[in-house]
């Protein structure tokens, strides 16, 4: 196939995936069920017209990167020099297992500190700023992110396969897993139940309720999947557990 060609092919398969994803969390949410639900809103306020318009807006360019920076590491003669493989039979079953939580460990970690360095104030205005326009997120703006940071989200990619054997189920699995939890972490709704936050095993996972505490006061809660970075190094918001209690008793 053609370079031009399949470019296109992989931008529609990411935007067709997204679009849908966001497309549903938002008509459920926002449309449907917006009335019955409203009290177990995060922010009880809903976004204007021209957020969601600038939300999707900037999604559309980040599906339009992301899936350049597919094809250009995922073809030759870039291909060649990663650890990309496509039998699973050339390093085992139990690697290629072992392979989904280490992958997500890499993500989260690269995530993590490169959401940090993004809110870095000589950095943040240039980078990072188009993001926190949504004070409010919604579905929308999972992936609102400037093109400058849309390059940096898509980084994560070429370390993972420059670093670790890797096939196609696992880098799909990757991006429809990250694509599925950033739509619920700016869902605007926190969707586990009221003890987690304080469960044992929950305080160490992220929640809507936690990003959406980051989309308001820019500071601290910079996790995507878990929570551990951001308790290990103190950047966890000091009333993330009360308030997000409080939004899910209402």
């Amino acid at each position: 196939m053609p370079w031009f060609d399949r470019w296109i092919a992989i931008f529609t398969l990411i935007a067709l995936r997204y679009f849908i994803i966001a497309g549903v969390a938002f008509l459920l949410c926002y449309v449907f069920l917006r009335r019955r639900i409203l009290l177990r809103k995060i922010q009880q306020r809903f976004p204007k017209n021209s957020d969601y318009a600038r939300e999707i807006l900037f999604s559309f360019l980040t599906i339009l990167l992301f899936s350049l920076g597919v094809m250009v590491v995922l073809r030759k003669p870039v291909v060649d020099y990663t650890f990309y493989y496509r039998n699973i039979a050339d390093y085992g079953m139990v690697w290629f297992i072992a392979a989904f939580p280490i992958m997500f460990f890499i993500h989260d970690t690269y995530f993590y500190w490169m959401h940090r360095f993004m809110h870095w104030k000589p950095v943040f205005p240039a980078v990072h700023k188009v993001h926190h326009l949504s004070t409010n997120p919604s579905p929308w703006a999972a992936f609102a992110f400037h093109p400058l940071e849309a390059v940096i989200e898509i980084g994560i990619l070429p370390v993972l396969v420059f670093t670790m054997p890797l096939t196609y189920p696992h880098l799909i699995s990757l991006f429809v897993v990250q694509m599925v939890y950033n739509v619920y972490g700016h869902l605007g709704w926190e969707l586990y139940p009221r003890w987690f936050a304080r469960n044992r095993i929950g305080k160490w996972i992220n929640t809507s309720f936690n990003h959406n505490q980051h989309h308001q006061f820019f500071k601290g809660n910079y996790g995507l999947y878990f929570l551990w970075w951001d308790r290990w190094m103190g950047t966890i918001r000091k009333d993330y557990e009360e308030k997000y209690e409080t939004v899910a008793h209402r």
